[in-house]
């Protein structure tokens, strides 16, 4: 899930509080000291309470901050593939966890501050381009390109969605940043034959309309999800 400096800011009360008491119960210190992980379904989300917003942590987990059975899918889906082209919209711990997976991952994310940090992680993955590509003042015109991100407001990420043009086709498509809905357009005509694309946060109502019409077959994983104390979901598209 693509993160910002202004969503941790938003979340700070919360996320201090989970991140102290990490620091308490000394589980990440054990883990660096070689304590093992429990990676069953329900203890790794458990751990993961204690990552939110925390990239580091999430990288050290080896984790996605997507749904967790369609995180499970999508490692299936890559481990078949070894040589797979990933294209993804918004930035963070997945770029990392795709890094390990994929033969080429190509990246696009929209804030600066937030670019820079997971730039600056991506050093021993040569194979991995992280684009900068910022939302375009329009002010109060509206745009066809518009988030409905609250803090996106007078944006236009048109070159933000566009920046999958003139890139071939991918294996996996990414869809976790700003204006899904026209990057969910822009991916399906970039998908390669038996290619999928994974579309987070999609029980929001906003999307409904974008996932309904976009002639992909449509898998939703709802539930457990890293990172978060309630359950949320992620959708997997394929060609039907």
């Amino acid at each position: 899930m693509s993160s910002t400096i202004s969503d941790k800011v938003l979340k700070f009360p919360y996320v201090s509080l989970v991140h102290a008491l990490r620091d308490l119960s000394g589980v990440a210190r054990n883990e660096t000291e070689g304590k093992t992980v429990d990676r069953s379904r329900t203890g790794l989300w458990l751990r993961s309470l204690l990552a939110i917003y925390d990239i580091d942590d999430m990288n050290r987990l080896d984790l996605a901050w997507w749904q967790l059975d369609a995180l499970a899918e999508a490692d299936r889906f890559l481990a078949a593939r070894p040589q797979a082209r990933v294209f993804e919209y918004g930035s963070g711990a997945s770029t990392l966890w795709l890094a390990r997976r994929a033969a080429s991952v190509t990246s696009v994310e929209h804030d600066g501050a937030w670019h820079r940090r997971v730039s600056g992680m991506l050093g021993s993955y040569p194979h991995v381009t992280l684009l900068h590509v910022p939302g375009a003042i329009v002010g109060e015109a509206t745009s066809a390109y518009g988030s409905g991100k609250g803090n996106a407001a007078g944006l236009d990420f048109r070159d933000y969605a566009h920046a999958i043009d003139g890139q071939g086709r991918f294996d996996m498509i990414v869809i976790d940043g700003r204006c899904r809905e026209r990057c969910l357009d822009l991916a399906r005509r970039h998908l390669a034959p038996g290619g999928i694309i994974l579309f987070d946060n999609s029980n929001r109502r906003r999307y409904q309309k974008a996932l309904a019409n976009c002639g992909l077959a449509a898998k939703r994983y709802a539930g457990l999800t890293a990172c978060l104390p309630y359950p949320d979901e992620t959708t997997i598209l394929s060609a039907p």
